[in-house]
């Protein structure tokens, strides 16, 4: 057992939908952005995936909150809670005091000044006792791989749950970048708005999600790798009767259609805003998709066909934050973009 506190290193992607934590190397936590509160008290009763069962199911005495809305944070008592929470979670081995905490924390490109106070000043009440941020493209880059360092252009686009992030890098920066707060959430409100429009059921946004993930698609033609149709269960929005409706990609990639579409022309517009050299380098290298978007069907080879660039799928998509944040946390000394 240790006497004394000392410094413990972890990597935090604090996501829209998920919020992973790394420690040497491996994930550690890996949990939905949920924390549910006593509302006589404030205190924390539940967080991560406790607290995701929770949501949409509370009793009067119960709010579940998710602290972050299009990447940022929209509740900061409940974020700074839900981040003490996760820290919890971790390992820390038994001391006799607290360890003093480094982190690096991956944060969306477009954040405002104000905006990463409120990251680190979060980090700070939970127990950081040095923390560094990242932009979240920058890690997706590191996480997927990709040598940020080097004299070569090479563009991210990063679909998480509140933004999309579309960044070129080049020489351990970003050259240009884009963000844009149309991401995961909405194509679940088109999906919840769509449900309840065309087939008059209400769906909470926990099934809508499971819809998605289902049969979400980009395309209205996926061939050979169609999902079977998906049975949505719940109440007819007029009667309140049960329902029970089937539904397909197609369908659902019709409803998406709007916001896929202006995550295409905020891809197109970051393109046009490349430098020439840049640019020549990303249609050698193709595009990478990162993120929790990444993985809806047809999306790759729909911005593919549309773009006339190849785009790359991530291998593990949904990580690519959470790893390049990883590897980042190993190299505060040698990384000048990582910001204090």
């Amino acid at each position: 057992m240790g006497l004394f506190s000392f410094t413990q290193e972890i990597a935090i992607d604090l996501g829209t939908a998920n919020s992973i934590i790394t420690k040497n190397g491996k994930i550690v936590v890996d949990e939905p952005s949920v924390v549910a509160l006593d509302k006589r008290t404030d205190k924390m009763i539940a967080v991560g995936e406790r607290a995701k069962l929770m949501y949409e199911k509370e009793n009067p005495t119960i709010r579940t909150v998710r602290p972050l809305r299009n990447g940022v944070i929209a509740d900061f008592n409940a974020c700074e809670q839900m981040i003490r929470g996760l820290i919890k979670k971790v390992d820390m081995g038994h001391h006799l005091f607290s360890p003093a905490l480094r982190m690096v924390i991956g944060v969306p490109s477009g954040s405002t000044e104000v905006e990463l106070r409120a990251v680190r000043d979060s980090a700070e009440h939970a127990g950081g006792r040095d923390v560094y941020l990242i932009f979240e493209p920058m890690a997706a880059a590191i996480g997927i791989g990709i040598d940020v360092e080097a004299p070569e252009g090479n563009m991210i686009v990063d679909i998480g749950g509140g933004t999309t992030e579309i960044a070129v890098i080049s020489l351990g920066g970003i050259v240009s970048n884009t963000s844009i707060r149309i991401a995961g959430d909405d194509l679940t409100a088109d999906i919840q708005e769509y449900m309840s429009r065309q087939h008059g059921v209400r769906v909470s946004e926990r099934m809508a999600e499971r819809i998605k993930i289902n049969v979400g698609a980009a395309l209205t033609d996926l061939g050979d790798e169609a999902p079977d149709e998906y049975i949505v269960r719940g109440p007819n929005k007029i009667t309140a009767l049960p329902m029970e409706v089937a539904v397909n990609y197609e369908e659902i990639a019709s409803c998406m259609e709007g916001s896929i579409a202006k995550i295409e022309s905020a891809i197109l517009n970051a393109l046009q805003q490349t430098p020439p050299e840049l640019y020549a380098d990303i249609v050698a290298n193709g595009i990478y998709l990162a993120g929790g978007g990444a993985l809806l069907r047809g999306l790759d080879k729909r911005l593919t066909n549309k773009i006339k660039i190849p785009f790359h799928v991530a291998e593990d998509p949904l990580l690519s934050v959470a790893k390049g944040t990883g590897i980042a946390l190993k190299n505060v000394n040698r990384f000048q973009f990582l910001m204090r």
